[in-house]
């Protein structure tokens, strides 16, 4: 059974559509698909066209264009224009009974007199024609539909500084712009000049890390979400969103990288000399990894050290309880369990770095193109909507 509620209190259903179908109340409506939630909009669109007519001129007082409704997609916008216009024309020269009732469900009724209420299903029943005879219909948009309507009323000095075309194209589809971009992009990184020679080197090295395939994607998908991104840049969240290793592990703050702190931290060279000391009083094949410690540590081998006291998936490698000096080899590798963390961390912000670097440039190559085909696109005109919208001035310039 259907249950209703109005601000978190249960009510029945009449006060519920009476309140959701209120072109005068904003409303947030929260249903599963297939609850009605485009008929109550539609609902919404026809009690604002009967609230624009004026009562004693019987014309409109506020023209039906400046009723605007906004949807994700095309289908929807088109299937409520559909309804409306099939309402519109249903209504017209219904009888009144049927009139009434589709007013009182919607909310309308109650609160009037039987004399008001006739009155009403009169304009009801009118709307139609006085549509036809206005010319303009109510707008019902998409969203994308609209902000390139808002686009179109924007002052030249903010297309300049949104690095907008003044005359352009909108580009619905951005694959073909990307088949262009990539070549483009390659090309940047190999020019000669201090800042394209850092880039490239942070592309492969990149590529030599995760693989071409994988670096490709990462950008790709940075594209995707590009104004996310350029807002994040601006406000400085890219670039702390992955914290530095000496932020995570403050005791290798001292150190260039992590795994200095074999060489430079004096703990943990004592630490680590103890478990070879240890070791040496091992089995034979304890005794010769006790041999190949040493000699990681004195030709200061990263690689060979780690592999003598852990496994290939970085776990402690296991030794067994009755070795002699075994507390000093597990304090060794407590020690290299924390820098094999803390060099995780220092890679992944290196990575990050690396990568925020080459997306920032790809949108810098994606806009200088898009420039030079006279090219806007969908993230372009949220981007530009969200200016307009959000700047006092500017809102007052697109209301009038």
């Amino acid at each position: 059974m259907a249950a209703y509620a109005c601000n978190g209190v249960r009510v029945d259903a009449a006060h519920f559509y009476a309140v959701a179908c209120d072109p005068g109340r904003s409303v947030v409506v929260e249903a599963c698909a297939g609850a009605g939630k485009t008929w109550m909009l539609v609902s919404r669109m026809l009690r604002a066209l009967l609230e624009a007519v004026d009562p004693v001129t019987g014309r409109f007082a506020v023209a039906p264009q400046e009723i605007l409704a906004i949807t994700f997609t095309r289908r929807a916008a088109g299937e409520m224009r559909a309804r409306l216009q099939q309402w519109l024309q249903s209504y017209s020269g219904a009888p009144e009974e049927l009139l009434r009732q589709e007013l009182r469900v919607r909310g309308i009724g109650d609160d009037l007199g039987p004399q008001a209420l006739s009155d009403k299903a009169r304009l009801l029943s009118n709307l139609y024609r006085l549509l036809l005879e206005d010319g303009r219909q109510v707008q019902i948009r998409t969203f994308h539909s609209w902000f390139a309507t808002l686009l179109r009323t924007a002052p030249l000095s903010l297309l300049e500084q949104l690095g907008l075309p003044a005359d352009h194209e909108l580009l619905e589809d951005d694959a073909p712009a990307r088949v262009l971009l990539w070549p483009r992009f390659y090309q940047a990184l190999m020019a000669d000049d201090e800042a394209s020679r850092g880039l490239r080197s942070d592309f492969e090295t990149a590529v030599a890390q995760h693989g071409r395939s994988q670096t490709l994607k990462a950008l790709a998908s940075a594209l995707d979400k590009r104004i996310e991104f350029e807002l994040a840049h601006a406000a400085g969240a890219v670039a702390r969103s992955v914290a530095r290793a000496a932020q995570q592990f403050p005791a290798f703050a001292p150190f260039a990288r992590p795994s200095a702190a074999y060489w430079d931290d004096a703990d943990c060279q004592e630490s680590l000399w103890s478990a070879a000391r240890a070791m040496g009083q091992g089995t034979p094949g304890v005794v010769a990894k006790a041999v190949e410690l040493e000699q990681a540590l004195q030709s200061q081998d990263v690689v060979r050290l780690q592999r003598v006291l852990m496994t290939q998936e970085g776990l402690p490698r296991k030794f067994s309880d009755r070795l002699a000096g075994i507390e000093q080899i597990r304090q060794a590798q407590d020690w290299v369990q924390r820098v094999l963390s803390a060099e995780r961390q220092h890679e992944a912000w290196l990575h990050q770095q690396r990568m925020m670097r080459l997306s920032v440039r790809l949108f810098q190559e994606y806009a200088a193109l898009k420039r030079e085909r006279g090219w806007v696109d969908m993230n372009d005109l949220e981007h530009a909507a969200r200016v307009l919208l959000g700047d006092p001035v500017l809102s007052g310039w697109v209301q009038q």
